[in-house]
């Protein structure tokens, strides 16, 4: 199994604002150049995110984004199942599998998942960024930008 690059990036929004001790708020543009990510793409991602209640988007002069809520309050699981779609791994019925009817796959692949996911699910934002990644977060937060000191479009 592997994470699409939507989960992948929003996972790390997350992460990276979970960083509170700073002045300046945090913007799109900011993110996309400390992970050397696409802005369009980030600006999809961080929209998403805003929907389901996660981040605060605030735009404008001064606006950015911002974690809804504290980080232990963010299950892991259910954040990868709402950023993946929560697709099965295969689909017997499309195209048509001749195995469908005897084939225990199926059954395994999605006993396997559900596994996966309460894992995930044992494990809040809070968690993932304990030391060391806490720190290279804030090392990301510190690091100099070329930025002008106006962009402050969230375009969430």
């Amino acid at each position: 199994m592997q994470l699409n690059r939507f989960t992948d990036l929003g996972l790390r929004v997350l992460m990276y604002l979970t960083h509170r001790d700073r002045a300046q708020p945090v913007t799109i543009s900011e993110i996309a150049e400390r992970f050397a990510v696409s802005r369009n793409h980030l600006v999809k991602v961080v929209h998403f995110m805003g929907l389901q209640g996660w981040l605060n988007n605030s735009r404008g002069k001064g606006g950015g984004l911002a974690l809804a809520q504290a980080a232990e309050h963010y299950r892991l699981g259910q954040i990868i199942r709402v950023l993946e779609g929560n697709a099965p791994l295969i689909d017997c019925a499309e195209p048509p599998c001749a195995l469908r009817q005897d084939c225990q796959l199926k059954a395994v692949l999605d006993l396997a998942t559900q596994a996966f996911f309460s894992t995930l699910d044992g494990y809040t934002l809070r968690d993932i960024i304990a030391s060391p990644t806490g720190e290279a977060i804030i090392r990301l937060h510190r690091q100099s930008t070329s930025l002008p000191p106006d962009d402050t479009s969230s375009d969430g």
